[in-house]
Formats: structure tokens, C-alpha cells, sequence
């Protein structure tokens, strides 16, 4: 079916499209080019279409307001610790946008840049560019990135890919915050993970380095729970979980469902590791969709990845990327 695109509004000069994605089970997804932000995902409900994800009705809300709502995040995603790296014997210096420290490529990051799409109706998807040039937020390496988004039934399905010039860092994640409910908190959805271990987090929300396995911990997350304590009380996170090895990546390393039991949400990818957020800062000052007021724990957010701070810790799995080894990213929503 066409895919409709329309002008949802302007930044620094450049149009903003939104392309909307429709299924044959009646699955909507507005994407726009800012950010390539998934800006609204409904999913029919009885025949009611139910939205999943946090966003905003109005542009001006997203550069001045948004914490990432549905957007491609990066170069870097997640943190890079004092806003440095070492490159063959160079040091190279990024923008600290979280104390010292970096995050999801600093405050003017992938998820704040106007991309370039593309509809290809034929195929139900959406194809966005965008070129990141040497030295843009002190990386090094002109790099080509694209995200293609394609929607199936009621799978959303995203590829991510990059080529540079140089060796670089590259590490990027969707940042969708989801509420399957409409409820105004995520904390009584059931959330399961295939993860027996996590990375270890100081106060600053850096790993340690250490590994650590999941067992009597808070993140193990193995058989399916709410996010809540003992005694009711809300339960904070924002770690990144290690997904387990040698897993069938046709499976689901994460199944939400609702806390009204209408919809489950499983996530497939081919990332090594999983940053699970449920909002705990998210304190929006103006509406969201369809005027709805997101507080803490609004949403949660699965964002499949390479680990935090990878660019420090030579144990992790490798984000430096160069011109023989291109960059490549999958991961697929399905919402039923």
C-alpha cells in the first residue's frame, strides 16, 4: 500500500517529513526524519487503534523536549566515560552532555540531526540517510549512515548500517519508550529477558567492567515480573543487560506484555546486549500524544546495543569500525 509522507515541520533550515507505514492487520507508524524518531506506533485493540509509544503531536517539542523518544541514537549511543577515546596512539575529545561523561553522541547526536528518507511503497518501507563528516562532535571519519524501517503485519523491522573512511567508534540504538496499557506507568507491565548475567554499573551509571551474573539480583529478569519491590515500591532501572550466547536470534531475547494483558511486545535482535530503562527521569513539562502528561516511569525503553563505554574496556565487544568492517545492526519489533 502508498505510503504517505507529509511535512511535519522544519529545523536549522531543513524540512522534516513524516512517513507513515500502515499493515494489512492495521498496524500505523509515523516515522519522521528528525532523528528518525518513530513519532506514534498504533496497534488495533478490538479494533481500536492503541498507542504504544511515548512521543509528541507538534514538532517544536522534539528538539526542545524530547529525551529521545523513538530516535536512532548516536554515533556513540549510551555513555562514553570523560567524553574521550584512544584511536591507534590518538586521543580523541567528544562533547560531555551527562557531567563529564557522553551520552548517546552528545547534544547534538544522530537523534538530533535531519535524515533523509526515502518510502519505497513496494516493499512497505522506509529508507533514511544521513552523512556524519570528519570531526562532526570530534569524531573522527566521514561515515555514511542508513536505517531502513519495514513494517510486515505487525512487525516493524529496523536495519542499521554504516560505512566510514577512517576507524571510528559506532555504536547505535533505537530509543523507543513504550507503554503497551495507555496506563500512566510501565511499572506492572511483565517483563522477561533472555540475560543470565549484566554489566556491573557505578553511580554514574558507567560499568565497572565487571560482569556480573544476574542471579539474586534486581536484573534477573529470567522468568517473568513486574517492576516493583516487596513492599509495591517502584523499582529503578538503567543497565545494560548481557544478552546470553549462542541464542537463536530468531527468538525473542525480550517479551513484555501489558499490564492489561491486550498486548505483548517481543524484541529480536543481533546485538550483544540489551539497556533496559523504565523512565525513572522521564518528566516531560509539555503533552504528549494525545495530550497525555509523561512522568516517571511512562515508559520503558529496550535498547539493544554493543555495551557502554565499550571504547575503554578491550573485553567488551568491539565498536571501532573502519573501512573493511562495516557497520551492521538488525533488530525487530513485533506487537500483538
Amino acid at each position: 500500500m502508498a505510503i504517505a509522507v507529509s511535512s511535519f515541520g522544519e529545523y536549522e533550515g531543513k524540512r522534516v517529513d513524516q512517513f507513515r507505514l500502515k499493515s494489512d492487520t492495521g498496524v500505523e507508524v509515523d516515522i519522521i526524519g528528525f532523528g528518525v524518531a518513530v513519532r506514534d506506533w498504533r496497534v488495533p485493540v478490538k479494533g481500536v487503534p492503541r498507542s504504544v509509544v511515548l512521543g509528541f503531536e507538534d514538532f517544536p517539542a522534539y528538539p526542545a523536549h524530547s529525551p529521545h523518544f523513538g530516535a536512532v541514537a548516536g554515533r556513540v549511543a549510551n555513555r562514553i566515560a570523560g567524553s574521550s577515546f584512544v584511536i591507534d596512539g590518538k586521543t580523541y575529545s567528544v562533547p560531555a552532555n551527562e557531567g563529564p561523561n557522553s551520552l548517546h553522541g552528545g547534544p547534538e547526536g544522530l537523534g538530533r540531526q535531519v535524515w533523509d528518507g526515502e518510502a519505497d511503497s513496494a516493499a512497505n518501507s522506509v529508507r533514511f540517510r544521513f552523512l556524519s563528516p570528519d570531526g562532526a562532535a570530534g569524531y573522527p571519519g566521514n561515515v555514511n549512515f542508513s536505517a531502513t524501517y519495514t513494517l510486515a503485519g505487525n512487525r516493524l523491522r529496523l536495519e542499521f548500517a554504516a560505512t566510514t573512511d577512517r576507524k571510528t567508534p559506532i555504536s547505535l540504538v533505537q530509543h523507543q519508550y513504550f507503554n503497551l496499557s495507555g496506563a500512566q506507568t510501565v511499572l506492572d507491565h511483565s517483563y522477561r529477558f533472555a540475560a543470565s548475567a549484566f554489566t556491573e554499573n557505578g553511580e554514574d551509571l558507567l560499568p565497572t567492567g565487571v560482569i556480573r551474573p544476574v542471579d539474586a539480583t534486581k536484573w534477573d529478569f529470567r522468568t517473568a515480573r513486574a517492576l516493583r519491590d516487596a513492599s509495591g515500591q517502584p523499582v529503578a532501572f538503567d543497565g545494560n543487560l548481557v544478552l546470553d550466547n549462542g541464542r537463536d536470534l530468531s527468538e525473542p531475547v525480550a517479551v513484555v506484555t501489558g499490564d492489561d494483558g491486550a498486548l505483548t511486545l517481543k524484541l529480536r535482535t543481533d546485538r550483544p546486549g540489551l539497556q533496559f530503562y523504565n523512565g525513572v527521569y522521564t518528566d516531560m513539562p509539555v503533552p504528549g500524544l494525545g495530550g497525555r502528561t509523561y512522568k516517571h516511569f511512562s515508559g520503558f525503553c529496550l535498547e539493544d546495543q554493543a555495551f557502554p563505554d565499550a571504547v575503554h574496556r578491550p573485553y567488551f565487544p568491539n565498536v571501532i569500525y573502519s573501512p573493511d568492517r562495516p557497520y551492521s545492526h538488525w533488530c525487530e519489533f513485533e506487537i500483538a
